[in-house]
């Protein structure tokens, strides 16, 4: 009786979202139901996954390679596993371990957390007067503030100046506002870090935000890390971060084996994606620029996915700066998005490493999130038996 009721509240769910699906005639949204029905068996695409990829506009070898988000979560529930979940996604934590193993990072001055006073702790802090005298003791000037949580920038405040006062001190931002910093500090843990100058390069690009490049890797069990997909994500004239959720920024494709820029685009929003040549505000080139040092870089992130055994699947926010790669975070759960800029997906990749992994016999752990499709499915997706 279950599979009845799966299978009828299905239909009915799909049913409604195809007569409105933004199609030009009755026969083609016809054609993008039956086109949907056999991705969500096959790969188990979500409604969500299609509009947004404009999958009845995709080829072949799109299709194929794009990883949707249960079978990703599939994979990544075994290459980062759950135990591990706290160690990439908090980045306090995150901070100390690339400190203990020569990762490449931004400083990190203070964290705040707000559940009772830590004493005499050169970086922790419960309360303004504490973060004040921590941030004062290493002469600190400027920084940036981040949800220890939160991602895709959100929360993120750059401080250009810091007034200290008396027991607190005036945060006076990028954009010219400024706050006390008892004003900022509330209910949630924050941590301070110094700001990162890009190389003249990135800067060149948009040179109000850090212009990160992601980078996405694996690690297999014989200890080789791989790089298999990098872009670039450029913010706009006047924003600090180069992600905006909801739309606003500019993305590229960069060609891990030349490090070279392509199918540069402005990202408006889902279905509101324009091909572009140069930055908007900038005006700076980007099709065709090729990133400056890009096999140093490599070695780097390869060197720094190696360090993080843990987190056998990552994708690295990366800034540019004249010493090599920086690590803005590290990402053990990513979104898909990044596969929309590449023209192609890294389902084969990641598909592979958690193979590689899965034959040594090791036990399938709990989900780290529910996932829509029930295991016998995923499984199956997995074993490419449909």
């Amino acid at each position: 009786m279950l599979p009845i009721k799966r299978f009828l509240a299905f239909w009915y769910r799909i049913f409604p979202w195809t007569v409105r699906y933004p199609a030009d005639s009755f026969g083609r949204r016809v054609k993008i139901f039956f086109d949907y029905i056999h991705l969500y068996r096959t790969k188990g695409i979500t409604r969500d996954e299609y509009y947004q990829f404009e999958f009845e506009k995709r080829d072949k070898a799109f299709r194929d390679s794009f990883l949707g988000l249960n079978e990703q979560r599939h994979y990544l529930d075994l290459l980062n596993p759950v135990k591990y979940y706290t160690l990439a996604r908090n980045k306090f934590l995150a901070h100390r371990i690339l400190d203990d193993t020569g990762v490449r990072k931004s400083p990190l001055y203070c964290f705040y957390q707000p559940e009772g006073r830590v004493c005499d702790s050169d970086k922790i802090a419960g309360n303004a007067a504490d973060v004040c005298r921590i941030l004062q003791r290493q002469g600190v000037a400027q920084c940036v503030i981040k949800d220890t949580e939160n991602s895709h920038g959100e929360g993120v405040i750059v401080v250009r100046e810091i007034e200290y006062l008396d027991g607190d001190c005036r945060l006076h931002y990028f954009n010219g506002k400024s706050a006390r910093l008892s004003e900022v500090l509330g209910n949630y843990p924050l941590i301070f870090e110094g700001l990162i100058k890009q190389t003249a390069q990135l800067e060149s690009f948009n040179p109000s935000s850090v212009n990160t490049v992601r980078f996405m890797t694996t690690l297999y069990p014989d200890g080789e890390a791989r790089i298999i997909a990098t872009f670039i994500k450029i913010g706009r004239e006047g924003s600090c971060v180069d992600n905006a959720g909801a739309g606003g920024n500019v993305d590229a494709c960069i060609d891990v084996a030349t490090g070279e820029i392509k199918y540069a685009i402005r990202y408006d929003g889902w279905r509101k994606i324009t091909e572009i040549e140069r930055h908007p505000d900038s005006g700076a080139q980007l099709n065709g620029t090729i990133i400056d040092d890009w096999e140093r870089i490599k070695a780097d992130v390869v060197r720094f996915q190696q360090a993080m055994p843990w987190c056998k699947a990552a994708g690295w926010d990366i800034a540019i700066t004249d010493d090599g790669p920086v690590i803005i975070e590290v990402n053990d759960f990513w979104d898909r998005t990044g596969q929309y800029f590449l023209r192609r997906g890294w389902r084969n990749e990641i598909r592979d490493c958690y193979m590689a992994w899965k034959s040594l016999g090791a036990e399938y752990p709990m989900y780290r999130q529910p996932n829509l499709l029930p295991l016998p499915h995923l499984i199956k997706i997995s074993k490419h038996e449909w």
